[in-house]
């Protein structure tokens, strides 16, 4: 499992919004300043993208495919259009990475085609039964997809049912932009031993987090059938195919923690959230408004 971020890796992950802000900066010095300022981006852009391609052609395909790897590296291949895979390799790469994750809540997604730079997918399991945990895994596939494939316009999703149907990924994914949804890096979580339940402080909000066996599982620390916080809880072996079950220490009612947070004794759940290795740390998204 994951350490915690070195300082430089945090340092190229910014560098984006960095060179962005300077630019803005720069805008108050008048459009000839901030077109002067562009211009030099683009002329550093140019000269290392070339010294790129000379070492990407110098370097067998089998070593340039480790290098496209890492985190900064990929991306940089990306930019100068020298990523040793295709798009189609990316994505179906890209899900593969996501896949362990999806059958973790009970899900799982099939790549139907990537064309025109559309990719058309269809989920299944969890996926499509539970709407929160709808919302939460298909969240984790396109965040997955774009940071393969940055090129990407539009994610649509085939239902399994109706598969002449297409569900525009805007409209999919509305409930999670609209909430303001980001990324926090939590590495602590992922100390937490088999069995072990803990609570996480994250951006305002608590994340209520368990391992069972090799699988870390993120839930909101929200109750829903009394609407208490879940502090004290503890993670009781299952029966069948509810390997671990989370009871609520206040109203006793039980959680199935491997299957997207079902409720066993009526028809509510947790609101399950993310949690994924990304950029090399553990992960967790939280909407914005959550608390508590």
């Amino acid at each position: 499992m994951p350490g915690e971020v070195g300082t430089n890796d945090d340092h190229w992950r910014s560098a984006g919004e960095r060179i962005q802000n300077l630019l803005d900066a720069m805008s108050a010095g008048g459009p000839a300043v901030r077109e002067r300022a562009e211009m030099l981006v683009h002329e550093v852009a140019d000269l290392y993208g070339s010294a790129l391609s000379r070492v990407a052609a110098s370097v067998p395909a089998p070593t340039l495919d480790r290098l496209a790897a890492d985190e900064l590296v990929a991306s940089l291949l990306l930019v100068h259009g020298l990523h040793p895979h295709d798009l189609q390799q990316r994505v179906a790469d890209a899900l593969e990475r996501v896949r362990p994750y999806l059958g973790s809540h009970g899900g799982d997604v099939k790549l139907l085609s990537v064309a025109d730079n559309v990719v058309k997918l269809q989920f299944a399991g969890s996926c499509q039964s539970c709407p929160s945990s709808s919302v939460t895994l298909e969240f984790a596939v396109e965040d997955a997809i774009r940071a393969a494939a940055p090129e990407i316009e539009e994610i649509e999703v085939v239902p399994a049912e109706k598969a002449e149907k297409v569900i525009p990924a805007a409209s999919l994914f509305s409930k999670v932009h609209a909430n303001g949804t980001s990324w926090h890096h939590v590495p602590e979580i992922a100390s937490l031993t088999a069995g072990e339940v803990g609570g996480f402080a994250v951006n305002g909000a608590t994340v209520l987090a368990c391992r069972v066996g090799d699988e870390l599982y993120a839930y909101r620390d929200r109750c829903p059938a009394c609407l208490s916080s879940m502090a004290g809880a503890v993670l009781h072996r299952g029966t069948g195919a509810s390997p671990a079950v989370l009871r609520c220490p206040r109203c006793r009612s039980h959680f199935d923690v491997v299957h997207a947070g079902a409720s066993l004794d009526s028809d509510t759940h947790l609101d399950p959230l993310p949690l994924l290795m990304r950029d090399g740390v553990l992960s967790v998204a939280i909407p914005a408004g959550v608390s508590g």
